[in-house]
């Protein structure tokens, strides 16, 4: 660690904007290390505050009771949601698809927490590419869980052209990618009814759960909604 408790892990121009991957000990809390990822100087992500990005994982499965489980994860990010997932023997494949490059070289070259776990994970692929225009081909193979966490929100994504997912239209191409009693899962920081009767419109069930916990840097009580649907 450095003298002002900062270093910088990874700084990569990517098609979205400047990346930077940081590890910083928290000076309220003397010992604590995290890990964090900001995009355009915008905060994006933290190995801080994980408990929304592994109920992602957890919930999906709990409503799932099947075996041999095939998860497809929409965002690699730092991991957690992935590394959820695998933790259950449930699951026999996983596969991450992840935008941009720089990510999953993080993950590879052990940058980030979960490296080692995720490295040694053989029932773990990484792909790179976008998780929406896979959601909007033909399927070629069809997963029991699709867990999508890449945007803030339906409302505020990263890229324009993801809008189209969050249609019925688009909610009902990636529903010919579950199994029949398949779930889907999507991450979101705000909680959004459009998006919900969008979910309603395609599927059977629906499901926001919140997440909520204190973020103590800020003095602050934090929500995130994961919307789930099965038929």
């Amino acid at each position: 660690m450095s003298e002002l408790n900062l270093e910088i892990l990874a700084y990569e121009e990517t098609p979205l904007g400047l990346l930077f991957l940081r590890r910083r000990e928290l000076l309220s809390q003397p010992g604590t290390v995290v890990t964090e990822v900001t995009l355009n100087h915008e905060f994006l992500m933290s190995s801080l505050y994980t408990d929304s990005e592994r109920v992602l994982a957890e919930h999906a499965l709990g409503m799932h009771g099947g075996r041999e489980l095939s998860v497809l994860v929409g965002g690699l990010g730092l991991g957690y949601t992935a590394y959820e997932a695998l933790k259950s023997d449930r699951v026999s494949h996983l596969e991450v698809i992840e935008f941009l490059p720089q990510v999953i070289h993080w993950t590879r070259d052990g940058l980030i927490p979960l490296s080692a776990e995720l490295n040694q994970e053989s029932r773990l692929k990484l792909t790179c590419g976008d998780v929406y225009q896979r959601m909007q081909a033909p399927p070629s193979e069809k997963f029991d869980l699709i867990l999508i966490d890449v945007d803030h929100s339906p409302e505020e994504r990263l890229a324009d052209q993801n809008i189209s997912f969050y249609s019925t239209s688009g909610l009902q191409a990636a529903q010919s990618h579950l199994q029949s009693d398949g779930v889907l899962g999507v991450w979101s920081y705000a909680k959004d009814s459009p998006f919900a009767e969008s979910l309603r419109d395609v599927f059977n069930e629906v499901t926001v759960v919140p997440v909520t916990h204190q973020n103590e840097l800020i003095n602050e009580t934090r929500t995130d909604w994961l919307f789930f649907a099965r038929n």
